[in-house]
C-alpha cells in the first residue's frame, strides 16, 4: 500500500526534520500500535504498512490536536479507521456488514482474561472487524467501553455487544485464521520463486548492477521512517554496501508471507535483523519494502521460517 510521504523539497523522498522528530516523541507508541493493526489485518507487514500512514496522517492533523487530550487514543483511533478502510478494501467485511443489528442492551460476558492475552490476538481473525477491534481494545489494550466506543466509533452499549458476540465466538475453538490478503494473492509460481532467489543471491553478491536488472524502471524502494521514492534514485543498495557488521540475505516465511530477511552475524549463528517485503509482477520486481528501523515486526510474529538453502 502507498504512502504519500512527507519529504524535503528536492530531497528525492528522504523525510523531512520535522516528520522524523514527530515519529521520535511517539516512538514508544509503535510496538502497541503495530501490534494492534497486525491483529486486525492479520499481517505484521500490512499492519506495519498501516501504522506508517496513520502517523503520517496524525502528523499532518496535529493542529487540530486540543492541548490536555491523551496522544495514545487519538492515535489509536486513527490507526484504526486506517484498518478498517484497509479491510474494506479487501472485502473482508462482508459478513459483518451482513450481519443483523444486536439491541445495545445486549450485556458482554466476562472477559476471557489477561492471562491469555497473546492467545487472543492469535484467534481475533476469526472475528468481524468491528468484535475483533473491541475484543482487542479491551481484552488486551485494556481500553474501557467509553474509550473503545470513541475509538471505534460506536456507542458503549453497541461496544458491549460486539464484545459479547466476540466473546462468545472465542470460547469456542476457532476454525484456523484466514490467511492474510497477501499471502492469498502470492504468486508461487517457480518463476516468480526463481526471481526472488535471483534478487538473495545477487544482494549477497552485492552485485547492484545485476540487482537493478530484476527490478522495473519505475519500481518504488520504502525503507520504513527513512526514505519512499523511486529505487533509481534512492541511496539504498549503497546503505548495504557500507554496512561494516557482518550480514546476509536470505528467503523465508513470516505469517504466511514469502519475503526476504536480513540476517545478521550472532557470535556463531546469523539471525534475523529485518524483513524485506518484495512485490513482483510480471517477472520484474516493482517495489521493495525494508522494515529495518522497525524491530516490532519480528517480535510480533507469528511464525517465522527462514531458509537455510
Amino acid at each position: 500500500m502507498g504512502m504519500e510521504s512527507p519529504v524535503e523539497s528536492g530531497a528525492g523522498g528522504v523525510f523531512e526534520a520535522r516528520y522524523l522528530a514527530f515519529l521520535e516523541t511517539v516512538r514508544h507508541l509503535r510496538p502497541s500500535l503495530h501490534r494492534y493493526c497486525a491483529r486486525m489485518t492479520g499481517s505484521v507487514l500490512d499492519g506495519e504498512d498501516i501504522v506508517q500512514d496513520a502517523l503520517f496522517h496524525a502528523y499532518r492533523k496535529l493542529d487540530t490536536f486540543e492541548d490536555g487530550r491523551r496522544l495514545e487514543p487519538w492515535l489509536f483511533r486513527i490507526a484504526h479507521n486506517q484498518c478498517i478502510d484497509f479491510l474494506r478494501r479487501r472485502r473482508v467485511r462482508r459478513e459483518a456488514e451482513a450481519e443483523a443489528v444486536v439491541e445495545d442492551s445486549v450485556e458482554p460476558i466476562e472477559a476471557i482474561g489477561h492471562g491469555v492475552q497473546r492467545a487472543i490476538e492469535h484467534v481475533v481473525l476469526a472475528l468481524p472487524p468491528k468484535e475483533r477491534a473491541c475484543v482487542l481494545l479491551k481484552d488486551v489494550f485494556d481500553y474501557s467501553l467509553e474509550e473503545i466506543a470513541d475509538l471505534v466509533d460506536s456507542s458503549v452499549g453497541g461496544v458491549k455487544a460486539a464484545l459479547s458476540r466476540g466473546r462468545s465466538k472465542l470460547v469456542k475453538p476457532p476454525p484456523a485464521p484466514p490467511a492474510s490478503a497477501r499471502s492469498r494473492r502470492a504468486d508461487d509460481s517457480a518463476a516468480a520463486t526463481q526471481l526472488l532467489e535471483l534478487y538473495v543471491d545477487r544482494f549477497n553478491r552485492r552485485d547492484w548492477d545485476g540487482l537493478r536488472e530484476l527490478i522495473a524502471a519505475d519500481a518504488q524502494v520504502r525503507v520504513a521512517d527513512r526514505f519512499v521514492g523511486p529505487v533509481v534514485a534512492s541511496p539504498y543498495f549503497g546503505r548495504y554496501e557500507r554496512l561494516a557488521a557482518p550480514w546476509r540475505v536470505a528467503l523465508g516465511v513470516i505469517d504466511g508471507e514469502r519475503v526476504a530477511i536480513a540476517l545478521r552475524r550472532d557470535r556463531e549463528a546469523w539471525v534475523p535483523d529485518a524483513i524485506m517485503r518484495i512485490e513482483r509482477s510480471g517477472g520484474r520486481i516493482v517495489g521493495v519494502s525494508d522494515y529495518k528501523h522497525c524491530p516490532w515486526i519480528l517480535a510480533a510474529a507469528r511464525s517465522l521460517t527462514v531458509s537455510t538453502a
